[in-house]
């Protein structure tokens, strides 16, 4: 019998390769640690079954357990992100009639944000005003909801008032466009490659080009249960941070792509699930090398860093989800736990960030920076508009966003 025991949800999603490998891998077991998996059909289930005590971890957006502490979401309760589960990951895919407008007015197969940015715009410009296009997102506080509406409005569009944004889980999206209901979607991969081969979509661009070395799915606890069971958070987050490891070697990726191709994870064809893993994407014009496109363990990808929690905090008051004030902000740093993160890995070696935070976006090439032990190699990490966020600048960035948007 194991010493401890958890169970956790997640979706079929492939950044949930660390959970998923820390099971069929051993590294879970390794730690001593029975961990139980529970594949969901939507981030909603995943946020209600957590509330409810039926999980006690999960796969889980990156904005949700500041969206939970804020009292935002149905079932608020104390949440905590003790861990990130990687980087990047996220494409906006649109559909076959949608790209042939962008490409007859300027969009290009390369995924350039700006170029596919302007030709959306143009696109839109020339719609009827009751013709709105209709782009879908995984849920309200997600990274896809904020990474859309942020290349958007900085390509001069109002995602309030010029589109429609709409809420379908990942799995469905494909089908949705495919059957007209929606236009395109930002979603996670696979469900971007599978758009491609299934419903003829293209690929617009992508997370890491429009937020290099950006956070996407963060490990999610009650913050309750963290303090009552910490030897049996720390064994979870040792098994991940090995899995992580594991998961980053090329060599690997051919085989955790067929395991995340089973039916008990994510049902999809491995050939398409791997392509995420190597970066090597179909566009729908052909094959495109993007190799940050989703990061498992370099740049610090596990870490939880609080400076993205303020970002998407920062994201919620811009658009109108949270009002902003020095409390608000104190609680979205909060959610994110870092001082978790270092107690469980400390004890086993390899590189810790010294810092809770950090400017996101100032770093244009891969840069050695101070760690508590070893050295750590971060970013680049620069947003696709050039714009910085200095977490201790929170209130000019939010007024400048809030402008803009």
């Amino acid at each position: 019998m194991k010493k401890y025991s958890i169970t956790a949800g997640f979706l079929p999603l492939t950044d949930s390769a660390l959970l998923v490998a820390s099971k069929v891998k051993g590294f879970a077991a390794h730690e001593d640690l029975d961990l139980t998996l529970v594949r969901e059909t939507s981030w909603a289930n995943i946020r209600d079954r957590i509330a409810v005590g039926q999980f006690e971890a999960a796969h889980m957006l990156a904005p949700m357990p500041i969206a939970s502490n804020l009292g935002l979401t149905p079932l608020p309760l104390p949440m905590i992100a003790p861990m990130a589960l990687g980087l990047g990951g996220n494409a906006v895919t649109v559909s076959a009639a949608l790209w042939k407008s962008m490409a007859d007015l300027g969009g290009k197969p390369d995924l350039d944000p700006v170029t596919n940015g302007a030709a959306l715009q143009r696109v839109i410009r020339q719609r009827r005003s009751d013709e709105k296009l209709q782009l879908a997102v995984v849920h309200p506080f997600s990274g896809h909801s904020y990474e859309l509406r942020y290349w958007l409005a900085a390509c001069g569009i109002d995602p309030t008032n010029d589109i429609e944004i709409v809420v379908v889980p990942p799995s469905m999206m494909a089908d949705a466009m495919k059957t007209g209901r929606i236009d395109g979607y930002c979603a996670g991969e696979p469900w971007n490659s599978f758009g491609v081969d299934k419903a003829t979509g293209h690929l617009a661009t992508i997370k890491a080009a429009i937020w290099k070395s950006s956070p996407e799915k963060v490990l999610g606890v009650q913050a309750e249960w963290a303090e009552a069971n910490p030897q049996t958070l720390d064994a979870l987050l040792r098994a991940l941070h090995k899995a992580s490891v594991w998961c980053a070697e090329k060599s690997n990726h051919p085989e955790l792509a067929e395991i995340l191709s089973q039916p008990d994870w994510i049902n999809v064809d491995p050939q398409i699930i791997l392509r995420g893993l190597s970066g090597q994407l179909e566009t729908g014009s052909g094959t495109m090398t993007m190799p940050d496109f989703f990061i498992t363990h370099d740049r610090a990808a596990t870490f939880p860093w609080q400076s993205h929690a303020l970002w998407f905090y920062s994201q919620m008051v811009r658009w109108g989800q949270a009002t902003h004030s020095p409390q608000n902000a104190k609680i979205a740093t909060n959610a994110y736990r870092p001082d978790l993160y270092r107690r469980a890995l400390r004890p086993i070696g390899g590189a810790l960030p010294g810092a809770n935070s950090k400017v996101e976006g100032a770093l244009t090439k891969p840069t050695a920076v101070g760690a508590v032990q070893g050295t750590m190699i971060l970013g680049p990490d620069g947003f696709f508009d050039g714009q910085i966020f200095d977490p201790d600048r929170l209130d000019a960035y939010i007024l400048s966003q809030t402008r803009q948007g």
